[in-house]
Order: structure tokens, then C-alpha cells, then sequence
């Protein structure tokens, strides 16, 4: 059995309401894994009523992501304190393949209209994928 993780990483110096760092992570979550799936539409009828399965990618994410979403789900939610230490880390796992995702909020609700980067999530993969470029972060 594979050692599969999510991590989600916020950034403190923002200050935002608990609510709204649960809602940046789970939209980066979402994020990391979403943009891998394809849908594949059963009925192309126009409407609500089309139906549709999801395939995830072939190969070692596809394989990684399958395994996270049927055993266990392995979430682990740490901390910057910095946008730049944020980016640094996301940039670092989409440049050795890792699924990953960062997020951008409007601004509607916090940051005066501002779009601001909150979050990122990187994985799910394996943890000795995963854990070099994020093992220093503190948990949340």
C-alpha cells in the first residue's frame, strides 16, 4: 500500500476568519485534483439532464489519485506566513509533476476587493514525492 497525501498549505499573515481559511483549502483541494479529471458525457442531450463519468489520468497521478480517493483520504493543512514562501513551495511541485493547485480569491468577502492568493494544495502523490517541499512547514 502507498503512503498517499494531500497538503494544503494557507497563508497565516492574511488573517483571514477560520471559515474562510477552510473554505481557501478546500477550493485548492479541489483544485489539485479537478483539473486532472475529464468528463465523459453518457447522454450529450441538451439541458441539466446530460449525465457524465469522470476519468482520471493514466499513469503514476492517475494511479497515485485513484489509490488516495479509494483507500484513505490523507489531508494534512500547514502554514506560511509569506506569499512568496507559497508560490516558492507550489512552484517547486508543478516543476517535478506533482497534481497541484493555487488559489485566488475575489475578494468579494475579505481583502477590499483585492484578488489575493490564499491557499495551495499539492498532491495527492506519494508522501517522498510530497514531503521534501513541505515537511518544514508547521501544521496549521
Amino acid at each position: 500500500m502507498m503512503d498517499l497525501k494531500q497538503v494544503i498549505i494557507i497563508r497565516k499573515d492574511l488573517n483571514m476568519r477560520k471559515g474562510k481559511m477552510i473554505a481557501q483549502g478546500s477550493h485548492a483541494s479541489e483544485g489539485a485534483i479537478f483539473q486532472y479529471m475529464v468528463p465523459n458525457y453518457l447522454d450529450p442531450g441538451p439541458g441539466p439532464t446530460r449525465t457524465f463519468t469522470i476519468t482520471l489520468p493514466e499513469g503514476d497521478i492517475g494511479e497515485e489519485m485513484y489509490g488516495w480517493m479509494t483507500g484513505m483520504f490523507k489531508k494534512i493543512v500547514v502554514s506560511t506566513d509569506t506569499l512568496g514562501e507559497l508560490i516558492a513551495i507550489y512552484q517547486q511541485a508543478k516543476t517535478i509533476g506533482l497534481p497541484c493547485s493555487i488559489i485566488e480569491d475575489k475578494g468579494l468577502t475579505e481583502f477590499g476587493g483585492e484578488i489575493t492568493i490564499t491557499a495551495c494544495a499539492i498532491g495527492p502523490c506519494k508522501a517522498e514525492r510530497i514531503d521534501p517541499i513541505t515537511k518544514h512547514l508547521k501544521l496549521l
